[in-house]
């Protein structure tokens, strides 16, 4: 597909496959000299950070008992799935990466929300002589501790998912945790942030203007930490420690990555720090074998858009005549991070773009074949081994892995409509 024809089919909101022509295959371990540069070990002490938080973690929040703190979600084979999808065995298999169900947040932003609340309290932990790297992290629980987080804010602006992440553990600490958010922002993920104790602070216009006016809120406080969902190093790296245990379930189940063996990775895409900390990692330990796809709402794809752009701007979907306008709330963003574009130009492998009535045919048969539980907008990468499926990378040896972000707190009545509106348009095929 030419580029007039990729440009018009985002303009006229047709779901489409974009492959990169920038993609360049790197090897394992290969560092990105960006602005700021990534390592692995950088990587790696996002890990040790979870590690050292487990024990506290496992003390304030009951569902992490089990798993003694660790947040991690489960590695699934689905062929029920992926014969509903009508993906052919010479396709290889289909697994999800089951982030909708990961504890506490119940979302993705579990993983690089978490990290950056935790690295904030670390340090100011550290500064104030209440902890040392090598002790106890459960006394972050006790007074003292919470007395001086109690003088601090942390905020963010977020369409949900992140604001949940953020503000549970941000108020669990014991910070004074705010959360901005777009009007349309759905309502109970604001009425479970309140019932935590988090301040919910509504402003009028989509997710770029709640992070702008959050930004500019917290720039008049010393004492506030805002997350920067556009920007943040520290996000990125707490989502790319995925990649580490991702290696370890794919050895577990005996899942080779290497030519004959390509893994095939489908991330659904909101400014995309998520999606890109997650990628950039599966490249540093897995290397040019790892193929991720971007997954977009054809009225929201800021990551495409951005990357069709003129070199040195900065376009939103508004400039493609789009509305930003869909039911995949977490994915509603207008204009890509530039950290996570700048990542992603040589190592992602391209993006496609899914109507939101997809969105909801695939939550439904999710839910039919495998019992799985998800909201829309991790609905999105279903698409992707579909769209593949007659390319170079079909091969029996393949692993294709749909990254569900989130669905699992979702209320009981709001999951049924969900059900129901797939079922309204069920004669449409999927």
């Amino acid at each position: 597909m030419t580029e007039p024809d990729t440009l018009a089919r985002l303009r006229s909101a047709t779901p489409q496959l974009w492959l990169n022509p920038q993609r360049t295959h790197m090897p394992a371990g290969t560092s990105l000299a960006l602005d700021t540069t990534l390592r692995l070990a950088d990587m790696q002490a996002a890990q040790d950070r979870f590690t050292r938080f487990a024990p506290l973690l496992a003390a304030l929040f009951p569902e992490l008992a089990a798993s003694n703190g660790r947040i991690e979600s489960e590695l699934l084979l689905v062929p029920a799935m992926q014969q509903a999808l009508g993906l052919k065995p010479e396709m290889g298999r289909l697994w999800v990466k089951a982030d909708h169900s990961l504890p506490v947040a119940g979302s993705i932003k579990a993983r690089g929300g978490f990290h950056e609340v935790l690295e904030h309290a670390e340090r100011l932990a550290l500064q104030n002589g209440l902890i040392s790297p090598d002790g106890d992290y459960r006394v972050l629980a006790q007074p003292a501790a919470q007395a001086l987080f109690a003088r601090h804010q942390v905020a963010v602006g977020s369409t949900g998912n992140l604001g949940l992440a953020i503000g549970v553990m941000a108020a669990a600490l014991g910070f004074r945790a705010v959360v901005h958010m777009s009007t349309d922002a759905k309502a109970w993920k604001k009425e479970r942030l309140r019932q935590r104790g988090v301040q919910v602070v509504e402003h009028s216009g989509d997710y770029e203007r709640a992070v702008d006016a959050g930004r500019e809120l917290a720039l008049a406080d010393p004492l506030c930490h805002f997350v920067d969902d556009e920007r943040s190093l520290s996000l990125f790296l707490g989502y790319s420690a995925a990649a580490l245990h991702l290696r370890t379930q794919l050895q577990e189940q005996g899942v080779l990555v290497d030519a004959a063996h390509p893994l095939l990775v489908y991330l659904p895409c909101g400014v995309g720090g998520a999606p890109a900390g997650i990628a950039w990692g599966l490249h540093e330990l897995l290397g040019e074998h790892v193929h991720c796809f971007f997954a977009e709402p054809v009225q929201s794809p800021c990551f495409l858009a951005h990357l069709l752009s003129p070199e040195g701007s900065h376009r939103s979907v508004y400039d493609y005549g789009l509305t930003n306008r869909t039911e995949a709330d977490g994915l509603a963003v207008p204009r890509a991070s530039l950290l996570a574009a700048q990542v992603m130009r040589p190592l992602l492998d391209g993006v496609f773009t899914v109507e939101d009535d997809t969105l909801f045919t695939h939550l439904a048969l999710l839910q039919e074949t495998q019992g799985l539980r998800i909201e829309p907008s991790a609905a999105a990468g279903f698409s992707g081994p579909g769209f593949l499926q007659s390319g170079a990378l079909a091969c029996p040896g393949a692993n294709h892995v749909v990254w569900t972000t989130g669905g699992s707190l979702v209320p009981d009545a709001q999951y049924q409509g969900f059900l129901q509106r797939a079922l309204m348009q069920k004669p449409r095929g999927q």
